[in-house]
């Protein structure tokens, strides 16, 4: 009997075995690459992260955006340590985004519009250093873009002032109490009052004129 067309056949069914396993591994590793280069997080402190977080939900690529609290020393903290201010933290949002819809550069530009940067004593109505400007950056990359979009503010925004929003490695990220996530959503009028009362589009417009419309609240 003439096994040599067995032999062949063999032969053919392991080359075709090696090569689909082959192309597995490689397409696993493309989607986790993909994966990854989509999925970032970007960490800032732009005062009360009711505002902020309703600002940064409306811009594309931005897949969701939390509420809590950074920069400080205690554990675990709550919203009523972190007000009084003692805690070291201060409010702000955890942003999860799409770099292939939207980049970390363009979330600081949007991020300046969104704040006084030239305010070092905390944002708009609220005062103290649980509600001061801070950029959390995750890696070296968000560092340097941080910098060079801080010092480009500083040259060419004529603000009036040096810009007072500090830079700083991001440390743990506390989630806030669930009543505070979403709560432009949740509590539309009560949202709307504040913001309104706190002077905070009041203040963009002075700083950023027209491009502040972006950035007022999605409930209106």
């Amino acid at each position: 009997m003439n096994n040599k067309p067995f032999a062949v056949v063999q032969i053919i069914a392991r080359f075709f075995c090696t090569l689909l396993t082959f192309l597995s591994i490689f397409l696993a590793g493309i989607m986790a690459t993909t994966s990854y280069a989509q999925e970032q997080t970007a960490t800032f402190a732009g005062g009360c992260f009711w505002c902020s977080e309703s600002d940064f939900e409306k811009l594309d690529g931005v897949i969701a955006v939390t509420s809590g609290y950074i920069g400080g020393h205690l554990k675990n903290p709550t919203y009523k340590e972190v007000s009084s201010g003692k805690t070291g933290h201060t409010e702000g949002v955890q942003i999860i985004f799409d770099s292939q819809k939207v980049s970390y550069s363009t979330l600081l530009e949007y991020f300046w519009k969104s704040i006084d940067p030239i305010d070092a004593g905390g944002q708009f109505c609220d005062r103290g250093q649980q509600y001061r400007s801070e950029i959390f950056y995750h890696d070296k990359k968000q560092r340097e873009a941080a910098e060079k979009s801080r010092q480009a503010l500083d040259q060419n925004a004529n603000l009036g002032a040096p810009v007072a929003t500090k830079i700083t490695a991001a440390s743990t990220f506390y989630p806030a109490e669930d009543y505070h996530q979403d709560y432009y959503l949740k509590n539309p009028l009560r949202y709307k009052y504040y913001r309104w009362g706190c002077g905070r589009d009041k203040r963009l417009e002075e700083l950023w004129g027209t491009v502040a419309e972006e950035n007022k609240p999605a409930v209106q």
